[in-house]
């Protein structure tokens, strides 16, 4: 099987609702998106010659996914008052609302999910919050 590894990076901010202990506060990270493509064939003709998929395309994907979040404040829908909400849109601070409690692991899946729309077949998905904590997924 060929696989082919590239990664992007975003910065945002998040807080764990309900969770007991620092990471309930408002909070950043640098996060380091990691993702492995893979097949089993390598393209035989043409300009991808030798290769699964043009790793200029696949960097300027990932990187667009990334970049989708950049110096965001990433939220759980149903987490904050609508007092809190309406006060940070006034200030005009640029939020995402998540489905899912915006962990390393619930990232490494919904980054997952996201790549495999984009037609890749992807083997794995790493997400540090740090440069020594990561969460994955994959098949």
């Amino acid at each position: 099987m060929y696989q082919l590894t590239t990664h992007a990076c975003f910065d945002s901010a998040h807080f764990l609702s309900g969770y007991e202990g620092k990471c309930s506060n408002i909070h950043g990270h640098r996060w380091k998106l990691e993702v492995t493509v893979q097949n089993e064939t390598l393209e035989q003709t043409g300009q991808m010659r030798g290769m699964i998929v043009d790793f200029g395309q696949l960097k300027d994907d990932i990187k667009k996914i990334a970049d989708e979040f950049d110096h965001s404040f990433i939220i759980e829908e149903g987490t904050l008052k609508e007092k809190t909400v309406e006060a940070l849109r006034e200030e005009e601070f640029r939020m995402i609302f998540v489905h899912f409690r915006p962990t390393a692991e619930n990232f490494a899946k919904y980054f997952y999910d996201r790549v495999k729309e984009n037609g890749y077949d992807v083997k794995l998905v790493k997400v540090y919050e740090t440069p020594n904590n990561m969460a994955a997924y994959g098949e």
